[in-house]
């Protein structure tokens, strides 16, 4: 967890404990919905051992279909992700951040949880604890898009690993968070179908793609320009899902009423073209691969590509993350190896950095579905980058490198390849699946 705890400890003093919502779901004739009303255009699916769900309706039967067939698993990541977190910070100072973010919601994002916990039979306070702790954990994760010359047809294609602790586990199973993965196809009544690897209990794991061709991805950016007083990325991902149809608008979408550090890669399929933006409370950047900003050393330029990891690249917001900007070098390796007292691991997320745009620059022309996948996993394999490796082994159970879900999509046409973790096998190191997101939408409810 990221130092917020001063912070917290405020906040508790001076506001009142959340208590879950209560809210009244009723038809238009007054009447409460029957579970068969709520589950019309629901239903699960399993191929090649991979989990589909499909959600359709309002946000709360979305999220009742989502709670209520996927219940064990639900309830299995709530209680791992209410365990991990106990570990640093009590469960009544994230449901006080809770509070605090909660007049920032959106009501639909507040209606979906609500119908999450109805259908998995949980607390309203227990799954909005767990996105506290989510939204705040300390995890990896990267983004790329690139299109035009740098890929073989010039289509844009956009890439995301999203990375969490392999530790976070269910206390009364022993099952962990990573293994209950899913696919999510989601229609909602008032927006945009959408593809989304995720989990049990999660809308997304930020990031996925959408009918007008919005691709985006997050990466957890630490930094000191923090505030509780706003949307969690949680929702204002989903949001871009749901309403974007534009890069321009899921900038503005996710540039509102912001909350802490991210990098954010999002990227349109017409015409083509793809942005890194990185925010914190007070500042933002967004820049596309001809910002002067993208080669400020030793970061490099790509052309026609972006990527980001979790450092900032932009000089004003990097300084409300670390002191030294070079995050490389003796003086870099020395702050991880002190990580406890410096709070500084920019020297691992370079290397990590550093292997993925190794392979960007190799396959640079040529890449496509299979091989802006392929980039990715051989970059958190690390085969040139033995540190990495060996960060990447001696760092298990902080995040770093470990692979929940791993995809590529061409949001141009909807296809999708995506890697799942297992029980002992990050996402990098499994054999990929292959989806459309119009395919899916075409399949009938059995």
């Amino acid at each position: 967890m990221r130092n917020i705890w001063i912070v917290l400890i405020c906040l508790v003093i001076v506001l009142p404990i959340a208590q879950g919502n209560s809210l009244n779901h009723t038809r238009s004739n007054g009447q409460s919905p029957s579970r068969a009303d709520l589950l019309d255009g629901g239903w699960l699916e399993e191929r090649e051992n991979v989990t589909i769900l499909h959600v359709n309706g309002s946000n709360y039967q979305m999220g009742y279909q989502h709670g209520y067939l996927l219940r064990e698993k639900v309830q299995e990541n709530i209680r791992a992700f209410l365990h991990f977190a106990n570990t640093s910070i009590s469960y009544d100072a994230l449901l006080t951040m809770w509070d605090t973010m909660d007049v920032y919601i959106p009501q639909e994002c507040k209606d979906e949880l609500q119908g999450i916990a109805d259908g998995a039979n949980i607390s309203f306070n227990d799954i909005a604890v767990s996105i506290a702790a989510i939204e705040y954990a300390d995890h990896g994760c990267y983004g790329i898009a690139a299109w035009g010359p740098a890929t073989i047809d010039g289509k844009l294609y956009h890439a995301r690993s999203f990375d969490l602790p392999s530790t976070i586990q269910d206390p009364v199973t022993g099952r962990y968070a990573h293994e209950n993965t899913v696919l999510v196809v989601r229609k909602p009544t008032n927006g945009s179908v959408s593809l989304c690897p995720s989990i049990a209990g999660s809308f997304h794991t930020g990031g996925g793609i959408n009918e007008h061709g919005i691709a985006l991805g997050i990466q957890i950016c630490w930094s000191k320009d923090q505030t509780f007083q706003g949307n969690p990325y949680h929702f204002r991902v989903q949001q871009v899902l749901d309403y974007a149809t534009t890069a321009e608008e899921a900038l503005q979408i996710l540039n509102t009423n912001r909350t802490h550090g991210f990098n954010f890669i999002v990227s349109q399929a017409t015409p083509a073209e793809g942005f890194a933006l990185e925010q914190s409370a007070n500042y933002t950047y967004v820049g596309s691969y001809d910002n002067p900003v993208e080669s400020t050393s030793p970061f490099w330029a790509i052309e026609h590509v972006v990527r980001r990891t979790n450092v900032f690249i932009d000089p004003t917001i990097a300084a409300t993350q670390r002191k030294r900007y070079d995050p490389t070098g003796f003086i870099g390796f020395l702050n991880l190896l002190l990580y406890k007292k410096t709070n500084c691991p920019f020297f691992a997320v370079y290397q990590l950095y550093s292997s993925v745009s190794k392979g960007l620059n190799i396959s640079w022309g040529t890449m496509d579905l299979n091989g802006t996948m392929a980039v990715l996993q051989n970059g958190y394999r690390a085969s040139d980058f033995p540190l990495l490796r060996l960060i990447e082994i001696l760092g298990k159970g902080t995040g770093m490198a470990e692979a929940w879900n791993q995809w590529t999509a061409c949001p141009e046409n909807g296809d999708m390849v995506v890697s799942f973790a297992t029980h002992d096998q990050m996402a990098y190191q499994t054999e990929p699946h292959y989806f459309n997101l119009y395919s899916l939408l075409q399949e009938q409810q059995p």
